[in-house]
């Protein structure tokens, strides 16, 4: 089993790459993990939202199939606290026997058909976030996950 982190465009922002790539690091220790990061699209100040999340829709295909379990991270999602968050992690490790992939789309949300190929939706807060910060946030929580799972002194309750 493998869990798959895929976002669309590359963060620019040396502190937050660096704090992604100790994050992705730190994740690894657990799991098999995967930071995807697609390219992002060219020339699209001609093009509408809807237009401009139909082309990232393109890009996510290759990710949105049956052989993964598929959870975006979208603004209408479940929220959960970093404790039910790892529950709900854990459940589907132990449960699924295929990867899970979660997945950050552009900062127009997803097309319908993203979403309705997604086993699931996250929401991270109900505050708006970059797409970049979102990235850090979903590896901190990811990571704290784990911590949780094995009744480590990173997460303090």
């Amino acid at each position: 089993m493998k869990i798959k982190f895929v976002v669309i465009g590359k963060t620019v922002e040396k502190y937050l790459i660096d704090a992604c790539n100790e994050y992705e690091k730190r994740i690894k220790k657990y799991v098999r993990f995967e930071y995807i990061v697609l390219k992002d699209l060219k020339n699209i100040s001609a093009l509408t939202f809807d237009q401009v999340k139909e082309q990232e829709a393109k890009l996510l295909e290759p990710y949105m199939n049956e052989n993964s379990f598929k959870i975006i991270l979208d603004e209408h999602g479940q929220e959960y606290t970093s404790k039910d968050f790892s529950d709900f992690l854990e459940k589907k490790i132990a449960n699924l026997s295929k990867d899970i992939t979660f997945v950050v789309g552009g900062p127009y949300g997803f097309a319908p058909k993203v979403v309705l190929k997604a086993d699931g939706k996250i929401s991270l807060s109900k505050m708006t976030f970059s797409h970049q910060m979102v990235r850090l946030i979903f590896l901190e929580q990811l990571y704290r996950a784990f911590t949780i799972m094995h009744n480590e002194p990173y997460h303090h309750e």
